[in-house]
């Protein structure tokens, strides 16, 4: 082990020494104003030509303050900027310091020849495909208005959440979940917190299906990456927003941004409350005694909230940039729950009734920071050196009470107390290093050193024949989870005019310890693994363009998969983690085709993802009780078909629409059981937008995901349908946002278990939720439409 990362850090050392020492090439520098008032010019653009070619050297754009950065390997060349409306300023006299050529103030004259008023609106599109991702752009979405991270990635292809929060990307799970590129305790699934985030904090979502080596090795399906906005309009600007909904969903938020020539202060904050009930329906049948019980009920999850995230960008000088930001929430929760059970014996008599209530309460403190610091060369604008590290805290201390009211039979369950402890702690160390040698060839190259520390004490007590309340020792224990990962990756790249290649690969060491304190369990897994990765494209002509890629992946188990302990909310139905859990490792092939039409754009994928050491959900039962423990079984080979695209039939209408196939087989043995079969899994979505007179917008949405078959049983298919309105006020400084989720309350979950000896079926079901939201912004743009919710 220290051999191999002894050779990797002297490779990663080599790597920066050579391109460090790489040509060095002409950088341009200016900002752009107005030639009358001397207002920026922001989206200017800037090019570099050479004498008698029409094509561009290269090419950029201004920033919102007027700035432009702009770089080239040639000697013989002039600067061109334009911008419409507005006379282009050709400059071909200036003078080369240290290979630095600043232009100072460029003043660009309103064209005279330019008649009338011209409306010019641009219009992100939904979906945009890049060399190894998909980018979803979330600002068009008008369905999303008050939605939550975990309901607008159901919004983007590829990407399903089931209404238990598990996400999946293209069928599978095991995705890795990243906050703005790097882990988060906010994209913990087991903590729920990435609910905290709404989709007004997020500017986009980029889907990554097979990442290249320059991102961890974690997560067997892919990535998905949540970039949250953060303003950086000059001068003082925000936003005001409001949000109320039904079920209860009510919040207000303000989202402030101050940016100066050295500085860009920006805040968020906001509090508010909502509640999200659930109805449960469950039965579980004994197929050798003939026991069959049945339970249904609605639990609730409400919580107030409040947070703030403060930060600030230090522009040191024109190449170095140190970034601080933190952010804390705190959320009261209350559960008052209730469950109805029925449990009939082998001659389907009733036994026992009754019906179980729950009260509980939690606080959840979380806080997070985050400090960067950049450093840019004076020879490209893409040679960085970036040092990061990053710390999160997630807290819960949770109380609960259950009564059982016997409604006809026996009793059959004692009154129950729980109190559970949790926490989890993560830090990141990270540094990266990117270094264009020319314009056609890149290197990268980094590493990342990650702490997981994660507890979760809990207890369980029992009511006596008096009264009194009974530690259940066989139910109480204390969970530490201790992972340490060491990854440290190499890249390169070569973009010529029609194709490009990148290659990689990246080394990791994991070091992963459990406990089980109360019983002294220990578990210790310690391996190191090599994940290579490869991409090629190719742009055959214009408006077709292949792509192939490759990566090797893996899913570590995390707290919730290995923690043996469970909550008692149910006590027929059991779910609980297995501390013996061995990752799961993926090798992903795909084959993309991009086709660019006058009014439409759908890009086709075929791909073939094989897994092993399969992380799967299995079913037992035992005196009437269904347990639920993940296991690993055997490997799952799948090869499927996805095809995505927009069309823009008229210019006041746009149609996107994503499609995904995949037959998949299933080979594994369990308790003797052989599990071997053939399924497939397919999922639709069509979603429509229509600008409309008066400043209105109109969009519906409508989903299907099929059936599908697992390895003890099958899962429901369903279809459900979203709607929007939006309306833009005072030249777009105010927006009304109006949305309906689920409208015919399609969206469910449903399960059956089918084996030798028994049965089990569940369902739940969310329901429909409306919501209506205004946000006002002041100062530069357009209302940013922030929540300021949970974050």
């Amino acid at each position: 082990m220290k051999i191999i990362l002894d050779k990797a850090l002297l490779i990663f050392a080599t790597l920066l020494t050579v391109t460090l020492s790489a040509q060095t090439s002409y950088e341009v520098t200016g900002q752009v104003v107005e030639s009358t008032a001397g207002d920026p010019v922001p989206y200017a653009s800037v090019l570099l030509k050479a004498p008698g070619v029409e094509e561009p050297l290269a090419a950029t754009t201004t920033g919102n303050d007027g700035r432009f950065r702009i770089s080239t390997s040639k000697e013989d060349f002039y600067v061109e900027i334009n911008f419409f409306g507005y006379r282009t300023e050709r400059i071909t006299d200036f003078t080369i310091q240290n290979g630095v050529i600043s232009l100072g103030t460029v003043r660009l004259v309103e064209d005279s020849q330019t008649i009338g008023e011209v409306d010019v609106t641009v219009e992100k599109s939904s979906m945009e495909f890049q060399l190894d991702k998909r980018v979803f752009n979330v600002g068009q979405d008008l369905a999303s208005t008050g939605m939550g991270a975990m309901d607008l990635l159901n919004n983007v292809p590829s990407v399903n959440v089931d209404i238990e929060g598990q996400i999946s990307l293209r069928g599978n799970s095991g995705v890795q979940i990243l906050i703005n590129g790097k882990p988060s305790v906010l994209s913990d699934e087991g903590s729920n917190a990435l609910g905290t985030l709404t989709a007004d904090m997020i500017e986009r979502v980029e889907v990554i299906t097979n990442p290249s080596a320059k991102y961890e090795a974690e997560g067997s399906s892919g990535i998905i990456n949540i970039i949250l906005k953060k303003d950086e309009k000059k001068g003082f600007n925000g936003s005001v927003s409001l949000n109320t909904g039904i079920p209860h969903n009510h919040s207000v938020g303000v989202s402030l941004n101050r940016r100066t020539e050295d500085f860009n202060f920006f805040t968020q904050l906001g509090g508010g409350y909502r509640s999200l009930p659930r109805y449960n329906e469950a039965i579980n049948y004994d197929l050798v005694d003939s026991n069959r019980v049945e339970s249904e009920g609605v639990e609730y999850r409400n919580e107030q909230f409040f947070n703030i995230t403060i930060g600030s960008d230090y522009y040191i000088d024109s190449f170095n940039i140190i970034t601080l930001s933190g952010n804390f929430a705190f959320e009261d929760e209350s559960q008052p729950s209730e469950t109805n059970f029925q449990v009939f014996d082998g001659d389907n008599q009733l036994i026992s009734e009754y019906r179980r209530e729950e009260e509980t309460s939690a606080g959840n403190p979380k806080y997070q920071y985050d400090l960067q610091y950049e450093r840019q060369f004076r020879n490209h604008e893409d040679h960085v050196l970036q040092f990061s590290t990053q710390g999160s805290f997630f807290g819960k201390s949770l109380t609960s009470d259950f009564q059982n009211v016997t409604l006809e039979g026996v009793s059959l369950n004692p009154d129950q107390k729980t109190e559970t402890e949790y926490f989890q702690q993560n830090f990141i160390y990270k540094v990266d290093y990117t270094n264009p040698l020319t314009d056609a060839i890149t290197l990268e190259a980094g590493a990342q050193y990650e702490l997981n520390d994660v507890g979760n004490d809990y207890a369980v007590f029992n009511e006596t024949a008096g009264g009194d309340f009974v530690l259940d020792s066989g139910l109480t224990n204390n969970f530490e989870f201790d992972q340490k990962v060491l990854g440290v990756y190499a890249t390169g790249s070569y973009e010529a005019t029609r194709w490009g290649v990148k290659i990689g690969a990246r080394i990791e060491n994991t070091d992963l310890n459990t406990v089980l304190t109360t019983t002294n369990e220990v578990n210790t897994q310690n391996y190191t693994n090599l994940f290579p990765s490869a991409h090629v494209s190719y742009e055959i002509t214009e408006r077709f363009s292949l792509q192939a890629g490759y990566s090797k992946r893996i899913y570590r188990p995390r707290l919730w998969d290995l923690n043996p302990f469970f909550n008692v909310r149910n006590n027929y139905n059991i779910r609980q983690g297995n501390p013996n859990l061995q990752p799961e490792f993926a090798d992903s092939y795909e084959l993309t085709g991009i086709f660019i039409f006058e009014k439409a754009s759908f890009n086709t994928s075929i791909y073939n993802l094989y897994t092993t050491d399969v992380i799967e959900r299995v079913t037992v039962l035992e005196d009437n009780v269904n347990i639920t423990l993940p296991m690993n079984i055997g490997t799952r080979h799948q090869i499927g078909l996805e095809v995505n695209g927009k069309y823009n039939p008229v210019d006041w209408m746009s149609i996107n629409g994503d499609f995904n196939y995949g037959v998949f087989v299933r080979n594994g043995e369990f308790e003797g059981q052989n599990f071997d079969f053939v399924g497939n899994q397919w999922s639709t979505s069509l979603t429509s937008r229509f600008k409309l007179p008066a400043s209105f917008e109109f969009e519906i949405s409508g989903d299907y995901n099929s059936s599908y078959r697992t390895v003890q049983g099958n899962v429901s298919g369903f279809a459900f349908a979203n709607l929007g309105v939006r309306k833009k006020l005072w030249g777009g400084k105010a927006v009304i946002d109006m949305s309906i989720r689920d409208i015919f309350a399609s969206r469910i979950r449903e399960t059956f278990v089918d084996q030798p000896t028994f049965q089990t079926y569940s369902f739940s079901q969310r329901g429909r939720f409306f919501t209506l939201g205004f946000s006002y912004s002041f100062g530069k743009g357009e209302a940013m439409t922030y929540s300021g919710r949970r974050r």
